[in-house]
């Protein structure tokens, strides 16, 4: 329940990029006429979402792009063009944190199922006179997967002939 209300409080709110404002309420919103809604959706600095008469419909979301383009163009002297490389980069950086965060996911979810293998890696053979540089990382073969709980061990001898 609503502290001021006796109403339930909406278990279910709509998510900030739901098309739900045509251009009218969207430039309202905004502040902005509905011309330069219409020039900003030509340009690709906000695309709103069309509904099946090809109308606009505009998100939560893109009502809040807007108000950056705007801010960006009249406060501080940004032009369209660069508005548009702006949110071009914002978008990839966007893409990109989704991207790290995903592959960390899946790092952590290798790293909780890995068993560390302490064998020594193979060095290469130095030539006389030719100085092998320091590996800077741990000598070690890669972690094998683990498989269930088992903590099994194997050793290999090879036959001596």
């Amino acid at each position: 329940m609503n502290f001021y209300d006796n109403r339930p409080a909406n278990p279910n709110p709509v998510p900030d990029d739901a098309p739900v404002y045509v251009i009218s309420a969207a430039a309202e919103l905004s502040g902005l006429h509905p011309q330069t809604l219409r020039q900003y959706d030509r340009l690709g600095l906000v695309s709103p979402d069309r509904a099946a008469g090809r109308g606009r419909r505009y998100s939560v979301r893109d009502i809040e792009r807007l108000r950056e383009v705007q801010r960006l163009s009249q406060d501080e002297g940004v032009n369209l063009a660069g508005i548009k490389h702006i949110r071009g980069l914002q978008d990839e950086v966007s893409e990109l944190r989704s991207r790290v965060a995903e592959l960390e996911a899946a790092l952590a979810a290798v790293a909780a199922t890995t068993i560390p293998v302490a064998l020594p890696a193979h060095a290469p053979q130095a030539q006389p006179q030719q100085v092998v540089p320091q590996q800077a990382h741990n000598p070690l073969l890669p972690a094998l997967p683990a498989f269930g709980r088992s903590t099994a061990l194997v050793v290999w001898r090879p036959q001596q002939h």
